[in-house]
């Protein structure tokens, strides 16, 4: 499933043909939101954002189309009405004079009032957003202290979309190496300066994933692999996907356990069970 990053570069993507453009059509291709298509037609478009996982497409009326990506959703830019060769199903379609937006296998698509947003019944649960700038180190301390979050195991916190909205598997495991941390640690069992590397980890590799469409080594760690020869899927991870392979810090081959239903990958010696 796309993570926070991946979201925000799409909504950029869509942001940079839409914001601020007329929409002159629209499709959506379940019978509940047909009504929207003339409702909408003709609104200026005024932006396009994400919490999280989710995308919010915003019109000068206040009415908002969101939309979450799921396993197999993906949005696409095109010129207008030159849809891609691909064996995916349509959902929605957003039509300017010069390009359209699409976006193919997602089902989770409502259109809500400005009223309603804030009651969304996917949305009024979700934690901030570590790609919100106003999000800092001592609010996501603050968030790993709090009763509801300090007890549980960091590997099922990690993928909570009401502890922090937008972290997601390989996000989790490479936040986890980051920090030192074993996924089985508890926020309580950290002490201050493993909260600090924690917290500093969560928002700095989502962050750069961000900025480097999935890359959560660091630049010099990532240049080096590159030049000896990797390929970039080999060389944007520290332990995701790299069961058995040395451990890029220690030489240790790297684990992979399921925890929180989902695969995950660590460290035993750069990230030892137990108080940190």
């Amino acid at each position: 499933m796309p993570e926070g990053p991946e979201i925000r570069r799409a909504a950029d993507r869509l942001s940079r043909v839409l914001a601020g453009r007329r929409i002159e059509r629209l499709y959506f291709a379940f019978p509940t939101l047909k009504k929207w298509e003339t409702r909408l037609e003709g609104l200026q478009l005024q932006s396009v954002d994400t919490l999280g996982k989710h995308m919010l497409c915003r019109f000068d009326d206040g009415t908002c189309i969101y939309s979450h990506n799921q396993l197999y959703g993906r949005w696409c830019v095109r010129p207008l009405d030159q849809y891609p060769d691909t064996g995916r199903q349509l959902r929605l379609a957003l039509h300017t004079d010069r390009h359209s937006a699409l976006l193919y296998s997602a089902s989770d698509i409502d259109v809500v009032t400005a009223a309603d947003l804030p009651n969304h019944a996917r949305l009024r649960g979700l934690g901030p957003d570590p790609l919100d700038r106003d999000v800092d180190r001592g609010a996501v301390i603050a968030r790993l202290d709090a009763a509801p979050f300090r007890g549980r195991q960091l590997a099922s916190l990690l993928l909570d979309q009401g502890f922090m909205a937008g972290l997601g598997n390989y996000l989790r495991s490479e936040i986890l190496f980051a920090a030192g941390i074993h996924p089985k640690v508890r926020p309580r069992d950290c002490d201050p300066q493993a909260l600090a590397r924690l917290a500093r980890a969560i928002l700095t590799l989502t962050r750069r994933s961000y900025r480097t469409g999935g890359v959560t080594n660091s630049p010099s760690v990532y240049r080096r692999l590159r030049n000896s020869g990797k390929a970039r899927g080999a060389a944007r991870f520290a332990v995701f996907s790299r069961r058995g392979l040395p451990c890029l810090v220690c030489g240790t081959p790297v684990c992979r356990d399921n925890m929180g239903g989902r695969r995950v990958y660590y460290c035993r010696d750069c990230q030892p069970p137990g108080r940190v």
